[in-house]
């Protein structure tokens, strides 16, 4: 008889996002578990509803603090949705520190309780300072800590104290979603007409600071190349970006529908991926764009699984963090050496073949969550986190 996953995320299909895609991801792909979803809605109505199988409860926030749904009313849903669903594996999305004492509350004696570590809390100051409690409450409690990514049990992280219970689940992509399909070559011509036949470089994501977008506008200054820049998403600094983006060169073009994405990734000749903090953990847009061979340029960013995805001179290249010069010297150096353009566009594309699909992960994933439940620990498993100090020597 198949067990019960009941998924705790911030928001879920169809809103987009990295921890929405991965979640979704999840829930439809873990076929050996019955899978649930509750979330915060974002049209102010708590309801159900189901999306592709799923069944997916969505609860009305009150109000937002520092980007921190907060539901007075989410204590009542949750425990109501538990004795319904019955969950046999309890997984909470994390970062969301308001759902972590009321997770560590609610889930049942005889549930198993997972969290999916997307990223640590960062950059909040006061307000981090009084939900650390609770956040180090809940990590005692699980039963498993899953990462994204090696580079993430890390000693600046609140995991790595316990990193006996953290074990690697690689996010991946649905190849299906990236794949050339028929009509894909008169998009991607039309892309590419539109801005004149330019060398494209493409970013796409949340205009938020830790994209480091504001890093490829001042790189922009550098760049000798005859190109383009595609700013592709939209978030709460893109009025700020689009004053601080003074050259013609600099384009920015709001939502890309899912359906037409994978068109700009091809059309793209470069992948701007200009996070620069822990809080991209992973980079899922990353994986995508090296799928459908836009060579990425990234910054050296300790502690994130970033260069994990893509790794400095073998799929991309890789620059100190927030040196604009150097960012711009690369773009520069794949744009003029077709050579090493065409080696890393196809060693990023057999990266991600061979390590960051659904597939693949949710393998992985099935493995760990069925371990939950037998009474011997796997080697296999144990051996898939190793040391801190030999990923050191592997990884970097």
């Amino acid at each position: 008889m198949k067990k019960t996953i009941l998924q705790i995320a911030k928001y879920y299909h169809p809103v987009e996002g990295g921890i929405e895609t991965v979640t979704k991801y999840m829930a439809e792909g873990l076929t050996a578990f019955n899978n649930y979803v509750v979330c915060f809605s974002q049209d102010g109505i708590t309801r159900m509803d189901t999306i592709n199988g799923i069944k997916v409860y969505r609860i009305a926030p009150a109000i937002k603090i520092s980007s921190q749904d907060i539901a007075f009313s989410y204590y009542y849903y949750l425990k109501k949705i538990i004795y319904e669903v019955q969950p046999d594996i309890i997984l909470l999305h994390c970062p969301n520190p308001f759902l972590y004492p009321i997770t560590s509350k609610l889930t049942p004696p005889e549930a198993k309780l997972v969290l999916l570590w997307h990223s640590d809390v960062l950059g909040k100051g006061m307000l981090y300072h009084l939900v650390s409690r609770f956040e180090k409450k809940i990590l005692r409690k699980a039963d498993l800590i899953l990462v994204t990514s090696p580079n993430y049990i890390h000693p600046s992280s609140p995991i790595y104290a316990h990193k006996d219970k953290v074990r690697v689940i690689p996010n991946g992509i649905i190849k299906s979603d990236f794949q050339w399909k028929l009509g894909d070559e008169k998009t991607v011509e039309d892309i590419r007409r539109k801005y004149h036949h330019k060398k494209i470089i493409f970013f796409v994501g949340r205009h938020a600071a830790y994209k480091g977008i504001n890093y490829l506008i001042e790189a922009e200054k550098y760049i000798k190349s005859d190109c383009i820049i595609l700013i592709g998403g939209r978030g709460p600094e893109t009025e700020q970006l689009k004053k601080a983006a003074q050259s013609e060169r600099i384009k920015f073009i709001g939502r890309i529908p899912n359906e037409y994405l994978r068109c700009y990734y091809y059309a793209s000749d470069i992948f701007a991926f200009t996070s620069c903090t822990k809080q991209e953990a992973f980079g899922i847009a990353l994986a995508e764009a090296m799928y459908c061979g836009s060579v990425p340029v990234t910054f050296t960013i300790e502690g994130s699984g970033v260069n994990w995805v893509s790794v400095g001179d073998e799929t991309g290249i890789e620059v100190p963090l927030g040196d604009v010069r150097a960012y711009a010297a690369a773009i520069d150096r794949l744009l003029g050496d077709r050579e090493l353009y065409y080696r890393y566009a196809s060693a990023g594309k057999e990266r991600i073949l061979n390590m960051f699909t659904s597939e693949k992960s949710n393998i992985i994933a099935e493995k760990f969550l069925q371990s939950l439940f037998t009474d011997e620990a796997s080697a296999e498993l144990e051996e898939s986190t190793p040391s801190y100090e030999k990923r050191l020597s592997v990884v970097r």
